[in-house]
């Protein structure tokens, strides 16, 4: 397997104050980064929920899908870059790669519309806290599905 060249974060751990995390950043790289990204993804989709279920006063399903476009757009380019330091070699590998995660992406979107429903439609539980709780939930299960089946290792 090729070394995978140094990035800005690596870099930042380089720096003084930071050098003491450098150990334990490069042995949880691929989860730490995940985790900022899901939690800057999570940030995109609470707020563009926010906006258009609250702010305009849309459907809470139809805010949903909205928000979810924004969102798995970003997540799908920072986790490209940054947290699975994927190489498509070619077009249709990178067709490949975008169908497969925004076929798993579409899966939890599934599951987190059923969480809403259930939730603020039939339940009538606050829109914004549902939707929190829902991204613990779909960020998991987001972060299995790219593990696993978009951004698995070549051998």
């Amino acid at each position: 397997m090729e070394q995978k060249k140094e990035d800005i974060f690596d870099r930042l751990m380089h720096l003084p104050g930071l050098r003491i995390f450098e150990k334990f950043y490069k042995k949880n790289k691929e989860v730490l980064l995940y985790l900022l990204f899901g939690g800057l993804t999570t940030i995109v989709s609470i707020g563009t929920f926010a906006w258009f279920n609250v702010g305009m006063h849309m459907n809470e399903l139809i805010a949903n899908v909205i928000s979810w476009i924004f969102a798995v757009t970003f997540a799908y380019v920072t986790n490209k870059i940054w947290v699975f330091q994927s190489q498509t070699t070619c077009f249709r590998d990178l067709c490949m790669e975008i169908g497969k995660f925004f076929g798993g992406r579409l899966a939890t979107l599934g599951v987190e519309e059923l969480i809403l429903f259930v939730f603020i439609s039939l339940m009538h539980w606050n829109s914004i806290l549902v939707k929190l709780i829902a991204q613990v939930v779909i960020v998991i299960l987001n972060y299995i599905i790219s593990k696993i089946f978009v951004f698995k290792e070549k051998k």
